[in-house]
């Protein structure tokens, strides 16, 4: 798809954080060494319980905050190998508070706002993470908005998380590109009435073939 077709019509670019905007692998990937042979198993493990949580209190009709749900997939991953240095729990959450972004991040975002876009992350993280993030990685200049479910009590999937983006901008479906990384996110922000482009970094097949991205793309700079 043409990058003017996808972009026409719109007026607000939407972008998940967490895999999106920034590596949820850089934390683990910055103390590889200390952690040993079980990094990567660790990291994936990491980050899967962390979205297990989200989902399973999510389904529960409960709310907590997704630093702590972060912090208690940290435990379950440090349990799952115990031949990991436990004590290196609080240096691996202090490196989650900081993620690197991805390098194509600034620029597009700068791009798509040149181009008249507002531009705005939208996350399952509770407020301070993303506060701390987005200023780790000085994209603040970059984003009209940063949005937190924490006022809705509850994280997407559900309908009521991505509507906060049409009530804090007074916009219409239809006005927006939303961008995540996440299949399911994209499954769940299509079904609620966005255009999607699904970043997919790692090539993955889609799971949800049923509720389809109106774009796939590499890397977050093939879209502008």
């Amino acid at each position: 798809m043409a990058q003017t077709e996808l972009l026409a019509g719109k007026t607000h670019a939407v972008f998940d954080a967490y895999g999106t905007l920034f590596d949820v692998h850089s934390a683990v990937s910055r103390h590889a060494g200390a952690i040993g042979p079980r990094a990567q198993p660790l990291s994936e493990l990491w980050r899967t319980k962390q979205l297990e949580y989200s989902w399973v209190i999510g389904l529960m009709g409960r709310y907590t905050p997704f630093w702590t749900l972060t912090e208690r997939a940290l435990d379950f991953a440090l349990a799952t190998y115990p031949d990991v240095d436990p004590a290196l729990r609080e240096t691996l959450l202090d490196a989650y508070r900081d993620l690197d972004a991805y390098g194509e991040v600034p620029d597009t975002l700068t791009r798509l706002r040149d181009a008249g876009l507002k531009t705005a992350l939208f996350s399952n993280g509770n407020a301070a993470m993303l506060e701390r993030a987005v200023a780790s990685a000085e994209l603040g200049d970059q984003l009209d908005a940063v949005l937190s479910v924490d006022p809705v009590l509850t994280f997407k999937t559900a309908p009521a998380a991505y509507q906060m983006v049409l009530d804090r901008f007074g916009a219409a479906r239809e006005d927006v590109l939303f961008f995540s990384s996440n299949c399911w996110d994209i499954a769940g922000a299509t079904a609620f009435g966005f255009d999607a482009v699904w970043v997919n970094r790692k090539g993955q097949p889609d799971e949800y073939p049923d509720l389809p991205p109106r774009a796939v793309v590499s890397a977050l700079d093939d879209v502008i």
